[in-house]
C-alpha cells in the first residue's frame, strides 16, 4: 500500500477515536418511537394528539384552565394566523348579502321567522363594524394537545375526562387519526402547523384562551396571608366569609408553622378579631407581652386556676335545660380523662352525681339561671356526692387525688382568671406530661363558655392539637367546638406537626372536613403519603411541600389552593419572631424602656 494512503487510513482513524461515541441527542431520546393510527409509542409511554376542531358562539374566560390544572402530562400548542382585514370584510360583505337576501325571501313567502339566520345576520353585523373601526381582529385558531400516559388504559380514562370537560362547554375535540406524528410536532416547540384545523376566530373569544393560568386568592377585603408563589401577587383573605371560620396547619418543626399563625393573629387583631391561644410551650407569651393581651400559665403550682364546674350564662336565645345537660355530658367525658376510662355503670353514676352537685348548689333547668353564677360547685363538692353514693366507692377514691392530692392545687379551686382583653394565651408548658390532655380539655371547656357567653369575631389557635386527639373524649369535644363554633361567631385553628397521630383519630378527618382552610408547610417524607391522600395532592405539590424553605407551603380555601410564602414587615418581625436570640434582644430593650420610661431606645 502506498505510504500516502497509510497515512490517509492512520488520521481517519484517530479522528474516529477522538469523536464522542455518546451527544446529548442520545441521552434525551426514547429507547423507541413507533407511530401509529391513534398513537405514538415512546419508550413505556404512550403519546395521544388531539385538535379542538368546533367552539360555540360565546366563550367564557378561563375555559381552557380545567384541563390545563388536569393532574395529566401533557404539550399544549396555539397557532394564531392573522387575516387581512380587506379580504375577511370582502367575505364578511357576500355573507351578509346573502344571508340579508334570505331574510327578505322569507319575509316575502310569509314564513315565519327564523331566530337563528337573525342572530346570525346581527353577528355578521357587528363584527364587520368592529373590524372596520379596528377594535377587532381576525384570525385562524388552532388549538393542539399531546397527552401522555403509561398504558392505553389510562389514555382512554384521559381522553374521556378530555371529552367531558370540554363537551360540557359545546367544545369538540378530536384525536388526529392518522396524524399523530404531525400531531406530536406541532404540540412540541417547533413552531409548525402540521395539522393545520384552523377555526376563525376574533380577538375577544380568541383573548380567552389564555393558557397561563393560576389560582388568585386575593379578595376586596382580609389579612394578607402571604405572596402567592405562582405570579407574585398577594394573597389576601378573609377567613369569616367562607361557609366556617376553622383553619387546620399540618408541618414539622421549624417550618414556620408557628411564625405564620403569629402573624395571622396579629393582623386579626389589627382587625378588632379577639384572639384565643391554648399554648403547649409556651410560645405565644412574648407576643401577648407585645400587643397588652393576657398569658396564664397553667399548672399545679400556679395562680392561675379554671374550675372545671364552671358554666356559661345562658342568652336570650338559650334552654338553661340545653346548657346544663351538654354540661353535665361533657364533664363526664373530663372525668373518663382523668380516671382513665369508664364502665357503662361508672358512667351512669358519674352522669347522676354530677347532676346533684348542680342541683345541692341550686342549679337545675328550673332555677333562676341568673343566679348560677354565684352558685359554681368545686371538685370537692363533686367527691362529697360520690362518697355518699352506692357503689361510687372506687371512683371516689380515685378522685381524691384530685381533691385532696398533689392535683387539688389545679383541679379543686374557683376560677380567678379575668378574661378582658382581645388577645388571651394559655400556657400549659410547666403542667406535668401526664396532665396536659386534662388541662387542654378543661380549658377548651371554659374557652367554649366565653364564646357562648359573649358572641363575637373570635379565633381560637390550638396548637399542638395531638395531644388533645389522644383520647376519644378530648378529640370529640374539639371536633365539636370546630363543627358548631360558626353558629358563634368562632374560627377554630387546629394545628399539629404529629401529622399520623392526628389522622388516626376518628375526629381527625371530620376536623378537616369542617374547615373550610387549610395550611400545609414542609412535611417529613413519613407523612407527606397520608397527606397527598387526604388532601388529593399532586406529585408536583408533594415534592414542593418536601422541599420548600421555611415560611413556605400550601394554602387551602375552599376549592382553590395556592403555594404561599408567608411575608413579615420589619415590626411585625420584632413583635412574633420565635429566634431565641432576638427574643431575648427586644425582651432587654422592653426592661429598659419600662425602668426608663423617658429614655428613647
Amino acid at each position: 500500500m502506498p505510504l500516502f494512503g497509510k497515512k490517509k487510513d492512520k488520521e481517519l482513524d484517530d479522528k474516529l477515536f477522538q469523536e464522542e461515541t455518546i451527544n446529548i441527542k442520545d441521552i434525551i431520546a426514547p429507547p423507541y418511537i413507533g407511530v401509529s393510527q391513534d398513537h405514538i409509542k415512546l419508550g413505556e409511554k404512550i403519546a395521544k394528539s388531539f385538535f379542538i376542531f368546533s367552539y360555540p358562539r360565546y366563550l367564557n374566560t378561563g375555559w381552557l384552565s380545567p384541563v390545563i390544572n388536569l393532574n395529566v402530562p401533557m404539550d399544549i400548542s396555539f397557532f394564531i394566523h392573522p387575516i387581512n382585514s380587506n379580504l375577511i370584510l370582502k367575505k364578511l360583505r357576500n355573507k351578509i348579502t346573502q344571508v340579508s337576501s334570505e331574510l327578505m325571501e322569507r319575509q316575502e313567502k310569509g314564513l315565519i321567522r327564523d331566530p337563528a339566520l337573525e342572530t346570525g345576520y346581527q353577528d355578521i353585523e357587528n363584527l364587520r363594524d368592529k373590524i372596520i373601526t379596528a377594535q377587532e381582529k381576525m384570525f385562524r385558531f388552532g388549538l393542539y394537545i399531546t397527552v401522555y400516559e403509561n398504558d392505553a388504559q389510562k389514555m382512554k380514562e384521559t381522553e374521556s375526562t378530555f371529552r367531558s370537560i370540554f363537551e360540557s362547554r359545546l367544545i369538540y375535540i378530536k384525536p388526529a387519526t392518522f396524524k399523530q406524528k404531525e400531531g406530536f410536532i406541532s404540540s412540541i416547540p417547533y413552531g409548525l402547523d402540521l395539522i393545520n384545523v384552523n377555526v376563525p376566530m376574533d380577538t375577544e373569544p380568541l383573548s380567552t384562551a389564555f393558557p397561563f393560568v393560576s389560582f388568585d386568592l386575593s379578595s376586596n377585603e382580609g389579612i394578607l396571608y402571604g405572596i402567592n408563589r405562582h405570579n407574585n401577587s398577594l394573597v389576601l383573605f378573609d377567613r369569616f366569609t367562607l361557609e366556617n371560620a376553622n383553619m387546620v396547619v399540618f408541618a414539622k418543626s421549624g417550618s414556620g408553622k408557628s411564625y405564620a399563625i403569629k402573624l395571622e393573629i396579629l393582623r386579626y387583631l389589627m382587625w378588632g378579631v379577639d384572639v384565643i391561644v391554648i399554648d403547649p410551650e409556651n410560645e405565644y407569651e412574648f407576643l401577648a407581652d407585645g400587643v397588652g393581651g393576657s398569658f396564664f400559665n397553667i399548672s399545679l403550682a400556679s395562680d392561675s386556676h379554671v374550675n372545671p364546674f364552671d358554666l356559661p350564662m345562658p342568652g336570650p336565645d338559650d334552654n338553661p335545660e340545653d346548657i346544663l345537660r351538654s354540661n353535665i355530658i361533657n364533664l363526664v367525658g373530663l372525668m373518663r380523662i382523668m380516671l382513665g376510662g369508664l364502665t357503662a355503670e361508672e358512667d351512669s353514676i358519674l352522669d347522676q352525681a354530677i347532676t346533684e352537685t348542680y342541683a345541692v348548689r341550686d342549679i337545675t333547668p328550673q332555677s333562676d339561671p341568673a343566679k348560677w353564677q354565684e352558685n359554681i360547685p368545686l371538685m370537692s363538692d363533686f367527691a362529697e356526692i360520690l362518697e355518699n353514693m352506692t357503689g361510687a366507692e372506687s371512683l371516689a377514691r380515685r378522685l381524691k387525688k384530685f381533691t385532696e392530692g398533689t392535683f387539688a392545687g389545679f383541679f379543686n379551686r374557683k376560677s380567678n382568671i379575668t378574661v378582658d382583653k382581645n388577645f388571651i394565651v394559655f400556657g400549659i408548658r410547666d403542667m406535668e406530661e401526664s396532665l396536659k390532655t386534662i388541662a387542654l380539655y378543661i380549658i377548651m371547656r371554659y374557652v367554649w363558655n366565653i364564646v357562648r357567653t359573649h358572641i363575637k369575631k373570635r379565633i381560637l389557635v390550638v396548637d399542638e392539637a395531638w395531644w388533645l386527639v389522644q383520647s376519644e373524649d378530648g378529640a370529640s369535644f374539639l371536633f365539636g367546638l370546630v363543627k358548631r363554633g360558626r353558629k358563634y361567631w368562632l374560627g377554630t385553628t387546629t394545628i399539629t406537626q404529629d401529622v399520623e397521630d392526628f389522622m388516626k383519630s376518628p375526629y381527625g378527618k371530620a376536623i378537616i372536613t369542617n374547615s373550610s382552610l387549610q395550611m400545609l408547610m414542609k412535611q417529613s417524607p413519613a407523612a407527606i403519603e397520608m397527606l397527598q391522600k387526604t388532601f388529593d395532592l399532586t406529585e408536583q405539590e408533594k415534592t414542593l411541600l418536601l422541599e420548600s424553605s421555611v415560611g413556605e407551603g400550601l394554602f387551602f380555601a375552599g376549592k382553590k389552593h395556592v403555594f404561599m410564602s408567608v411575608k413579615a414587615s420589619y415590626t411585625e418581625d420584632q413583635i412574633i419572631t420565635t429566634n431565641p436570640g432576638e427574643v431575648e434582644k427586644i425582651k432587654e430593650a422592653r426592661r429598659k424602656l419600662r425602668a426608663n420610661p423617658n429614655e428613647q431606645l
